[in-house]
């Protein structure tokens, strides 16, 4: 049984930093993060493999890095420079398979965490 715990969230001003982490249940080679506010879709934010450089959204293109410790099975996301509009629900996700072909499409995603707050304010 495959889990996905999300942890790290909470309430920060703006241009604080908050780091949320991911801790599966077993390796994937292609995992993501995603956020989703109120009324609105679930939208890519990053995803990381162990073979290439993370990518990212544009709207938190350097101020957030993703980053993982494959011998915890853990995946971090280090969030910086935080703006009112990152208020959210995060949430990692792992895809079955290798790292090809990795992006932040939700529907590639086949395992979820349970999603933790980020509230900007």
């Amino acid at each position: 049984h495959v889990q996905l715990v999300e942890s790290g969230g909470g309430s920060v001003r703006p241009g604080g930093s908050l780091t949320l982490y991911c801790a599966a249940s077993r390796f994937f080679a292609c995992m993501g993060w995603f956020c989703q506010a109120p009324g609105n879709r679930r939208e890519g934010v990053a995803r990381i493999t162990p073979h290439d450089q993370p990518n990212y959204a544009d709207t938190v293109k350097g101020r957030f890095a993703t980053s993982r410790d494959n011998a915890k099975n853990t995946v971090y996301l280090q969030m910086n420079s935080l703006k009112p509009e990152d208020t959210a629900m995060y949430y990692c996700a792992a895809r079955h398979g290798g790292s090809w072909f990795c992006r932040t499409d939700v529907a590639d995603f086949g395992y979820w965490g349970q999603g933790t707050q980020v509230t900007v304010s």
